[in-house]
């Protein structure tokens, strides 16, 4: 990464082109923002200062009370487990199993989460459960793992279990304000929406979402005890990334190959934050149009634009982040590309 003295802001969003023979067929824009550790704007894309919901992009941070309040410790959470509090997984066998052990381990039943069911993302999973005469529980909910810690912290801090989603809770109140000290930002009166899993997601200016994810990539600059916890974090999420997403999912492909040197967590409505430990920078972006096709070429071109990926693991991402364009016939007739604007020193 070429350090710079002042921010790069280009005025526009970047462009995801979507061609098809000799033209461009469609086109997302993108908003986005690099920051580091100190919270300087390294380079920006579009409105960054415009509050948006990071949704499940923000897991990392969310499961961080998992281990500061001793939680994790005190009902001996796995580092698959922990992978798991920061996932938005698939349904597959793996991740449900291993949310009902964990749920076993607290005493608890499937009936304890308040995410709410829906049938696995992941076809295969879903034709199996299916073909079973099964139907989904709330253990097959792509934030399971997630309410499994939180139930995990509440049970541990002696707080009630019923009503872990409102955010009056103390669970709740934890990840405010750990979303404060990493952004720097007093969310009293931040925008606050409803998430698809019941939790409380709050609106957050991008800029302030790269500093929040680079301080999450490079948390020397924080307490002892937090900055451990970041760094074990992203140890679960590098030895587990099938937990964090699944099969045919950008996240697991990219921080499997990535081996810690990126650790990405993608969100509804097209979010995307990326921490890259090793040049300390975070990465939030968003497709304005909440197409994740394109929040995905989009993050594959800032990786790019950063020198944050090898041939490695471009040949394990290039599928989602450099996609072709296959028609019924599996014939290639087009692609996706992402446009950046020119750098232009402010």
């Amino acid at each position: 990464m070429n350090s710079q003295s002042s921010p790069d802001i280009a005025r526009s969003p970047l462009t995801v082109e979507v061609t098809r023979g000799p033209i461009v067929e469609s086109r997302h824009q993108v908003i986005a923002a690099i920051a580091d550790a100190d919270g300087r704007l390294l380079r920006a894309f579009g409105p960054v200062d415009t509050p948006v919901y990071l949704r499940s992009a923000i897991k990392p941070l969310q499961a961080l009370p998992l281990i500061e309040t001793g939680a994790a410790d005190a009902f001996n959470v796995t580092e698959k487990e922990l992978s798991l509090a920061c996932a938005s997984h698939t349904g597959e066998p793996i991740h449900v199993e291993a949310v009902t052990e964990w749920l076993n381990r607290l005493g608890l039943g499937i009936e304890a989460l308040e995410c709410g069911s829906h049938w696995p993302s992941y076809d295969v999973a879903a034709r199996a459960l299916a073909a079973r005469g099964e139907t989904p529980t709330a253990a097959h909910n792509n934030c399971s793992g997630k309410h499994t810690g939180f139930l995990c912290t509440a049970r541990h801090m002696k707080e009630p279990l019923k009503g872990y989603i409102g955010l009056d809770h103390p669970v709740q109140q934890r990840i405010v304000r750990v979303l404060e000290d990493f952004t720097g930002l007093d969310l009293a009166k931040a925008p606050v929406g409803t998430d698809g899993c019941s939790i409380p997601t709050i609106a957050i200016p991008l800029d302030r979402a790269a500093t929040a994810i680079a301080r999450f990539a490079d948390p020397s600059k924080l307490p002892t005890e937090r900055a451990a916890a970041c760094h074990r974090l992203q140890k679960a999420i590098a030895a587990y990334p099938e937990m964090i997403a699944g099969s045919e999912r950008l996240c697991t492909a990219l921080n499997r190959a990535a081996k810690g040197r990126v650790i990405a967590k993608v969100g509804a409505e097209a979010v995307y934050l990326a921490a890259l430990p090793e040049a300390g920078i975070g990465i939030a972006l968003k497709a304005l149009d909440g197409t994740t096709r394109a929040a995905e070429v989009a993050l594959g071109a800032l990786l790019d634009e950063f020198g944050a990926l090898d041939a490695d693991m471009h040949n394990a991402i290039d599928r989602f982040v450099q996609p072709e364009l296959r028609n019924r016939n599996n014939m290639r007739v087009g692609e996706l590309h992402a446009v950046l604007p020119p750098r232009t020193e402010s």
